[in-house]
Parts: structure tokens; sequence; C-alpha cells
């Protein structure tokens, strides 16, 4: 979508309220366009986009008001949430390496930043248990892939 390009890009950047309604208006889009569907055929979605990276981004990074950013989130998906939330964690340093040097907008901000954001999603992933689960993100893909099944599988 092309919001998301603007919004990660190398363009001019939004204010800090610009960026969370852009954001949202994104993640509409994309429920709209490729989440309901699927949904309405009966399929499982997997999908990297979600009202957490709001919370975690926006609120716990940039400092905006959580429960403003929620219910904007709600509003946004129409109060359509995932079943489910993988977190997947990794030492600051493997982040890092894993990105390696082509990064987006959000991949450029501050050591500080990034470690608000990382406590975001903790801190959501700690208040919504059932929703959430934390995967050990380090080792192979493959090994990964095995930690994130089992996870869910056990939901």
């Amino acid at each position: 979508v092309a919001i998301r390009g603007l919004l990660l890009g190398n363009g001019p950047e939004p204010t800090q309220r610009a960026e969370a309604l852009l954001f949202a208006a994104d993640r509409a889009q994309h429920l709209a366009e490729v989440v309901e569907p699927a949904l309405s055929e009966g399929r499982d979605v997997i999908t990297d986009r979600s009202y957490g990276s709001t919370l975690a981004y926006q609120g716990h990074g940039r400092g905006q008001p959580i429960d403003e950013l929620m219910r904007l989130a709600e509003w946004a998906s129409g109060g359509l949430l995932p079943d489910l939330v993988v977190l997947l964690t990794v030492p600051a340093d493997t982040a890092d390496r894993r990105l390696g040097e082509e990064r987006d907008r959000m991949e450029r901000e501050d050591t500080d930043f990034a470690a608000r954001v990382i406590e975001g999603f903790a801190a959501l992933a700690d208040a919504d248990p059932d929703r959430w689960v934390v995967v050990d993100g380090t080792g192979s893909i493959e090994e990964v892939a095995e930690r994130v099944a089992s996870a869910v599988g056990a939901k």
C-alpha cells in the first residue's frame, strides 16, 4: 500500500499525530484488501500489521497516549483484532545484524526509541497472555519456525 511507503520511506517525516493516523489508515486498508476477504473465504491469516505495532511504536516509542491509540486502532480495524499475536524476541545485537544496511525510517531510529518499542511489545504481551505468545527468535529459520509452530499449536 502506498501509505506504508510514505511512512517508511525517505520522504518528509510526518508529525507524531500524522504518523499514528497514517499507520491506522494503512492497517484499515490492509484489513479491507487482504485480511477481511481471506477471512470471508474461511482462510487463516498471518500478517505483520496489527494494533500492537501502533501501541508499541507510537505509544511506547513516541510517547503518544496509549488509550487514544487503542481507540484509533479499534476504529481503524472496525473492531477486528487478531486472535493470536506471536512476538519474536531477539537480543538487540541480533536484531541489528539481521536488519542489515538497508533500513526503513522506523528501523533507523536511535537505540533509546528501539528500547522503548521493545518494552512496549513486552508490556502488551504481559497484559494479554491469552492473545499474545512470546517466542525466542534466535537460532536458524528452521528452529524459530519450529518454536512458533509449537507455541501456536499450544494456543
